[in-house]
């Protein structure tokens, strides 16, 4: 079983899901994705996080970015489920969750860490891009429920950062200065940046997020 590291391309499957058949490149198409796995069906932390994704779908969508969940059950657990979530957390589930059944997406994701549970996925993360390569993991214990918020994040970061010869600093939000790469030499900055930069040390200068209006 290989560890998908980040550059990596996604690998693809075919699985069943509460949505049909899916195809996981064809589905996306030209789409940014998030994977993400739950180490089993009607369990609390994860009805509160499938609840949660279902909120934020409109905001993956400006992103560009559709949403997949995967569980190591099957498709009639997961419509029960489904039911419950929707009660529970006051939404409607309104993306697929694969049924992961022979655990073959799973192994192929390295989603199963005998050390911690040997039969249930933890809490993995993929984000994908529209070249369907892997740009983020992220690998979170069963009993951790996840930041849902720091996902749309990262995308935000993830997304800019493609585009433009900037990195996002810590806790960077968007809309917030960024740093401008080491590879860009300062006397190029303000063709490049127009918004004007800061050089706050000779290897970090900051701009104004360019991508705003």
């Amino acid at each position: 079983m290989a560890t998908i590291r980040l550059g990596d391309e996604a690998p693809n499957f075919t699985a069943n899901s509460t949505e049909g058949q899916i195809n996981f490149h064809e589905w996306l198409g030209d789409s940014w994705g998030i994977l993400f796995s739950h180490p089993a069906d009607y369990t609390p932390v994860c009805t509160t996080e499938l609840g949660t994704v279902a909120k934020y779908k409109n905001e993956f969508a400006k992103r560009n970015v559709k949403v997949v969940a995967l569980s190591v059950d099957g498709i009639e657990d997961h419509k029960g489920w489904i039911k419950d979530i929707n009660e529970t957390q006051n939404t409607s589930v309104n993306f697929p969750i694969i049924a992961d059944e022979d655990r073959k997406v799973s192994q192929l994701y390295d989603m199963i860490h005998p050390n911690a549970d040997s039969k249930h996925t933890v809490r993995s993360v993929f984000v994908i891009g529209a070249d369907k390569k892997v740009k983020l993991t992220i690998t979170y214990p069963a009993s951790t429920g996840r930041n849902f918020e720091e996902l749309l994040r990262v995308i935000d970061s993830l997304q800019l950062t493609a585009y433009h010869k900037v990195a996002t600093p810590a806790n960077w939000k968007h809309g917030e200065d960024v740093v401008v790469v080491p590879t860009v030499a300062t006397e190029d900055i303000p063709s490049l940046f127009p918004k004007g930069h800061k050089e706050v040390k000779p290897y970090l200068r900051m701009t104004p997020q360019p991508n705003l209006d």
